[in-house]
């Protein structure tokens, strides 16, 4: 049985949790964005020189967990005096700057490789009309590159929100009261399974849901291109009668 009494009272402590894992959410993927912009762009080149640090920044960041990536940069480097010693450290001192440099540093990294080959299957004919055109470089990306960029990458760049607004779980271990820190307290202290992990599964379902709405909505926006148009004259299905000459 579900001791609803416990979750009445619990309620509060986790729709602050919720607060905080949208925070950190929010401004984990919005510096992400940001960053991955250039970066994409870099990672796409044809200049070896701009491709393989971008190339390589990616590969260790994906190819390494996110959770190992916190402790390193919570943890880790915090044991060298010169940081310590340093005007950084205040900011590494803090929990909220650990977690929020560690998820971005992970989601810049699947972004960018997102939005690289999304850059990378633009048609070529697109750019040679734009230069064609006389747009400069900078007109060709703003106007040509990103556009289709951003509508290509758009579904797999929803699924990496969801995995990032999940990943905000590991924020718990270096003291970060979100969601799932707050289901650890209520079990701590009522050593109750569904009122407290069940609660935190409810609320992460829900986030889930309302992204994955919202990510719908913006690709039924940008796609709606692809879409049929609801005025074409539908082809006849009936038999086609020939008439006499």
């Amino acid at each position: 049985m579900i001791d609803w009494t416990i979750i009445a009272e619990t309620l509060p402590a986790f729709l602050r949790g919720v607060q905080v894992t949208l925070i950190l959410l929010v401004i984990s993927v919005s510096t992400g964005l940001l960053l991955s912009i250039p970066l994409s762009v870099a990672r796409a080149s044809r200049n070896p020189w701009l491709r393989t640090p971008v190339w390589l920044y990616t590969y260790v960041i994906r190819g390494t967990p996110l959770l190992v990536q916190l402790f390193i940069i919570y943890y880790g480097l915090p044991q060298f005096d010169a940081l310590r010693e340093s005007a950084l450290w205040p900011l590494f001192r803090s929990p909220w700057f650990c977690a929020w440099l560690a998820f971005t540093l992970n989601t810049t990294a699947y972004t960018t490789e997102m939005f690289a080959g999304a850059i990378r299957a633009t048609p070529a004919g697109e750019i040679e009309a734009a230069r064609a055109m006389g747009l400069t470089p900078l007109q060709v990306f703003r106007d040509v590159f990103w556009p289709g960029a951003w509508r290509r990458a758009l579904p797999q760049y929803g699924n990496e929100v969801v995995q990032m607004m999940h990943a905000t779980a590991l924020a718990s271990t270096v003291t970060i009261v979100e969601i799932l820190r707050v289901a650890k307290d209520v079990y701590t202290n009522y050593l109750v399974v569904p009122e407290s992990f069940g609660t935190a599964a409810v609320l992460y379902l829900a986030l889930t849901i309302l992204l994955t709405q919202g990510f719908r909505r913006l690709e039924r926006h940008y796609l709606r291109h692809l879409r049929p148009s609801e005025s074409a004259t539908p082809l006849p299905t009936g038999k086609v009668h020939i008439a006499d000459a």
